[in-house]
């Protein structure tokens, strides 16, 4: 891991993927399906290779989109 892309990524990845693990053992989320997951986590994977290659602002907005994406959809502070 040599840049900020891959930093920022692999830690947004992992909140991800905290997130679905939290949820496979809890109560189920109303709409929450496994499927749900693999878009952000693409987001994480393209933006990095965008960034690596110089490629700043479409990374960026990649990023910001996949937040919002996070937010929006898998609503992180619901509980399960």
């Amino acid at each position: 891991m040599h840049g900020v892309y891959d930093w920022v990524t692999v830690l947004l990845f992992g909140a991800i993927a905290t997130l679905f693990l939290q949820r496979s053992v809890g109560r189920a989320v109303a709409g929450d399906r496994v499927l749900a997951y693999l878009p952000p986590a693409l987001g994480c994977a393209i933006a990095n290779y965008l960034g690596n290659s110089g490629w700043h602002l479409p990374a960026l907005l990649l990023l910001a989109a996949t937040i919002a994406y996070i937010l929006v959809r898998l609503r992180p502070w619901i509980r399960g």
